[in-house]
């Protein structure tokens, strides 16, 4: 177990909240093969319940979700009811360029990973922020 993860963390999924089916199946395909287990979330509103009733090792969430709630709604609600996850929240943006992105970033201190990126950039930041599988 690496020092930066949660005791207890190590078997928990990883939330991954992408409304692009594409992405979505290459970030899972991605984590899955380095040994980390994932559950989808179409959008913030669906990721809000799935955070709600279950346990995650951490968050990779889209900035801009379907259904009126954003990946900042989303680090705002894990901020306000999950403590314990709000440093293990890693946001993905094809908009870094966005004044509302970047305030939202400098706000959180979350890390971020630019659309387009390489999986190996993503899989990097998610060891550095979650641990090795």
């Amino acid at each position: 177990m690496s020092s930066s993860n949660l005791p207890g963390t190590d078997s928990l999924p990883i939330l991954l909240v992408e409304d692009e089916p594409a992405v979505m199946e290459l970030m899972r395909a991605a984590l899955e093969r380095s040994g980390y287990s994932t559950v989808p979330a179409g959008s913030g509103v669906e990721a809000l319940k799935l955070l709600a009733a279950g346990e995650y090792r951490g968050v990779i969430t889209d900035m801009k979700t379907p259904g009126g709630v954003s990946g900042a709604d989303v680090h705002a609600w894990i901020g306000a009811n999950r403590r314990d996850l709000v440093s293990r929240v890693i946001f993905v943006t094809g908009d870094t360029v966005s004044e509302d992105t970047v305030a939202v970033l400098e706000h959180t201190g979350a890390p971020c990973v630019e659309k387009p990126f390489r999986m190996q950039q993503l899989l990097g930041v998610v060891e550095k922020v979650l641990g090795k599988p």
